[in-house]
Formats: C-alpha cells, sequence, structure tokens
C-alpha cells in the first residue's frame, strides 16, 4: 500500500473542527499563508489584483499538508494568486468549455446526451486558481433558486435524462437539508437512474463526511458516484483517507478526476504517485484534464505533445485501470475528447 510520509516540514496537525467551523477557518490572505510556511520572500509575486479578482480560500487541514519552505510547493501552487495571472493570453476566456451555450434552465447544462449537470451552489472550501468556472455568474446561476423547482422541472420533462451531476461550486458545501431537499425532489422522477457528485470537500475539507451527510447518503433511492479532485498524491492525508473509507462503507463508488498542471504534477512519477496514491485510498483513477483555457489559468498549461508522452509513460509503468484517461473538454462536443 502506498501511504504518504509525513513531512518534518509542514505545520503542525491541527486538532479536528466540525466542518463549517473549519471552512470559516480558512485562510483567505495570500501573506498569510506565505508567512504560516515560512515563505514570506514571496510576497512580491503575489497578485493583489488577482486575489481580488478570485479570493484566495484554502482550508488550514490543506495548508499542513504543504512542504513549509518550499516555494514550489504542489499544493501552494494550486492555490496561491500571482501576477502571472493578470497576463493576457491569446485563446483564453471568461467561459472556456461552453457552459453558457449548453444552458437548459436555472442552473441546468446539458452538453451530454442522457445527463444533466445541476450547478447547485457557487461556493467552494478551496479557491484553485486554474478554476474553469471562475468567472461563472454564479450569483445569477444556480440551480438552488426558487427551491429548485426549474431545475427540476427540466429534468422531469425530459425522459431521455437518466442520470443527474451535482457540481458547482461545489454541491457538498450545501447543507445536509438542502442537499435532502433536492434529492427529495428529484427521486420523484421515474426516469433518473443515477446520480453523480463533482466535490472537492473530502479531500480538501475531510471534516465534511461527517454522520449527517452519511446519514443523508443512506436515504438515497439511486446507486451513486462520487468524483473527487485531487492533482497530486500530497493532497492525501490520515484524514481524508479515513473520510474516503465512510464514503466506500456507506456504497459509494469513487473515481479521482485531474487536471495536468505544470509545475504540479506534469512527470510521470507525480502523475504513477498520484494515481497509486488514490487506488490505495479506495479511489479508482478517472479522467486527467487538459487544462480548460480560462482566463488566469494559462501559466498552468502543458502542451499536448508533452501531455500525451507523459500518458503514454504512465501507460507503460502501470496497470491499466491505474491510468485515467487524457481528455480534453470542448465546447459543444458530445463528451470529453480523447488525447
Amino acid at each position: 500500500m502506498i501511504t504518504a510520509a509525513p513531512d518534518p516540514r509542514q505545520p503542525a496537525a491541527r486538532p479536528a473542527l466540525r466542518w463549517q467551523q473549519a471552512w470559516r477557518d480558512a485562510v483567505r490572505d495570500p501573506r498569510e499563508l506565505l508567512a504560516l510556511l515560512g515563505l514570506e520572500s514571496l510576497a512580491d509575486r503575489v497578485s493583489d489584483q488577482a486575489a481580488s479578482q478570485f479570493a484566495l480560500r484554502v482550508p488550514r487541514g490543506f495548508v499542513a499538508r504543504m512542504r513549509a519552505g518550499d516555494p514550489h510547493d504542489p499544493l501552494l501552487r494550486q492555490v496561491l494568486p500571482l501576477d502571472d495571472e493578470m497576463r493576457p493570453a491569446s485563446g483564453y476566456g471568461l467561459d472556456a468549455v461552453g457552459d453558457g451555450a449548453a444552458r437548459t434552465g436555472n442552473g441546468v447544462i446539458q452538453k451530454y446526451r442522457g445527463r444533466a449537470l445541476l450547478v447547485a451552489t457557487g461556493s467552494c472550501a478551496i479557491n484553485c486558481r486554474y478554476c474553469f468556472r471562475r468567472h461563472f455568474p454564479y450569483a445569477e446561476e444556480t440551480a438552488a433558486r426558487d427551491g429548485w423547482r426549474e431545475a427540476v422541472d427540466v429534468i422531469r420533462r425530459d425522459d431521455s435524462i437518466e442520470e443527474v451531476l451535482l457540481s458547482g461550486g461545489d454541491p457538498l458545501s450545501l447543507s445536509d437539508a438542502k442537499l435532502a431537499e433536492l434529492t427529495d425532489a428529484l427521486a420523484g422522477i421515474p426516469h433518473l437512474r443515477r446520480l453523480r457528485l463533482h466535490s472537492r470537500l473530502p479531500v480538501v475539507l475531510p471534516e465534511r463526511i461527517d454522520e449527517g451527510l452519511l446519514a443523508w447518503l443512506g436515504r438515497l433511492p439511486w446507486p451513486l458516484t462520487l468524483v473527487i479532485h485531487a492533482n497530486h498524491a500530497n493532497e492525501f492525508d490520515g484524514a481524508v483517507d479515513a473520510a474516503l473509507r465512510r464514503l466506500r462503507d456507506a456504497g459509494v463508488h469513487l473515481l479521482n478526476q485531474a487536471v495536468l498542471l505544470r509545475g504540479v504534477n506534469d512527470d510521470v512519477d507525480a502523475l504513477a504517485a498520484l494515481s497509486e496514491r488514490g487506488f490505495a485510498a479506495g479511489v479508482l483513477p478517472y479522467y486527467l484534464h487538459q487544462l480548460d483555457r480560462v482566463a488566469g489559468a494559462a501559466h498552468f498549461e502543458v502542451d499536448d505533445v508533452r501531455a500525451k508522452a507523459l500518458h503514454a509513460d504512465l501507460a507503460a509503468r502501470l496497470s491499466g485501470y491505474l491510468v485515467p484517461r487524457l481528455v480534453r473538454e470542448i465546447a459543444g462536443d458530445t463528451g470529453k475528447r480523447p488525447l
């Protein structure tokens, strides 16, 4: 079994908190984050303009997994707002994957046959700098408006929809009561056969997988798949392992999707460690996404030639079930495009 070795340079582990308190206690000041890691010398690279456009938010438990004193830490790079974000880049825009054109109702996105995605909330426990929805108009576009009525009606009227995906933002940022309100409404739709959640919270805020959430999961009438999002093996620790174990024990199918990111996981050793560490925690690799070209994220891009070479090296090293599919999302396509 692959386990994450503790790093003596990491900040000391914090005591367990209820998930709401852990969320409220998140680091929101880039300079505080750097001070916690002994990296005050990087302050001149922080972009206040980027942070004002897309705020820093990172739970302290995730900070504790960063390597103190390491300016190249792969977890730090994912969350720290840098001057690089403000440099114009050709081909990068506000809606990188065509969400707007695929809207069929308030907070409802339908791109692929048989599936509907609900933008359940705009809230996240962590703001990843490469997020393809960092410019999404959440204030007017969430399925939760009007008590989910419009979103549920869209799904009810279309009997080709067999699967609903809850995304955001992060759907697990909603309260248990709010989640139950939605799934109770969906439960009356006879053609709905599967539910899928896309959430980063089991990784960045494992406290969220508590008894209340597990009780909600136990009442669901459909098979549930939860797609977590981890980009580097160092994102896993004992608390994450325990949260994922609780989900598996509740009968949830666990998959991981990652994004190929320059300076984070763009080498075969990092990608192999991610697959092996995730699988040791009971999570099957699913997708390795090429970067969605959203404004502010160009400095993370890995070109397709290198991406394909890395994926080939990964396939040569690992068993097939440990190799995620390398894909890109293209606006208007009927599915993720394999590379």
